[in-house]
C-alpha cells in the first residue's frame, strides 16, 4: 500500500497479486495484451491506480466468466480509450447473452451426447446379458 502523487491510493504488482490471489507474471501478461497500463516510478517499478486495480477486477471477473481477454478488451475498452459506463454496460450485456447462448446450445449437444451414450451402453448390456446366456446354455459341464 503506497501513495502515489497526490496522496492517490496506489499499488505494486505484489499486492495486487496477493489481493488477487494471482501471479505478478498474470498482471505482467494482461499488462503485455494492453489490458493494464501501470505507471511507472522512478526506479521504473510498476504503480498501479485505483483505476488500475479497478480494470484487474473487471478482467479476473470476464475471466472467470469464460470470456476470453479479447472479449474482455472489447467490453471493458482499452485503457487509452474513453468508454463512458454506458457503453461498457452494453457491451458487456451483449456479450454476456451471447455467452448465454453458447452454454445452452452447448448444454443441448451434451445432453444428447448422453442420450447417445446410455443408449449404446444399454444396447451393450443387452448384447451382454443375450452372449452370457448363450454362453451358459452351451457350457460342456
Amino acid at each position: 500500500m503506497s501513495g502515489g502523487r497526490s496522496g492517490e491510493r496506489t499499488y505494486s504488482i505484489s499486492e495486487l497479486a496477493a489481493e488477487f490471489d494471482i501471479s505478478p507474471r498474470a498482471i505482467r501478461y494482461y499488462e503485455e495484451r494492453g489490458l493494464l497500463t501501470p505507471r511507472r516510478s522512478a526506479g521504473n517499478q510498476r504503480v498501479y491506480t485505483r483505476g488500475d486495480r479497478r480494470r484487474l477486477k473487471l478482467i479476473l471477473r470476464g475471466k472467470r466468466l469464460g470470456f476470453s481477454l479479447d472479449e474482455i478488451a472489447e467490453m471493458i475498452g482499452m485503457p487509452e480509450t474513453d468508454l463512458t459506463e454506458v457503453e461498457q454496460i452494453r457491451r458487456s450485456l451483449a456479450y454476456g447473452r451471447s455467452k448465454l447462448e453458447e452454454i445452452a446450445r452447448r448444454k443441448k449437444e451434451l445432453a444428447e451426447l448422453e442420450q447417445d451414450i446410455r443408449a449404446t451402453m444399454e444396447t451393450l448390456e443387452q448384447t451382454l446379458d443375450r452372449l452370457s446366456e448363450e454362453g451358459a446354455s452351451h457350457d460342456p459341464r
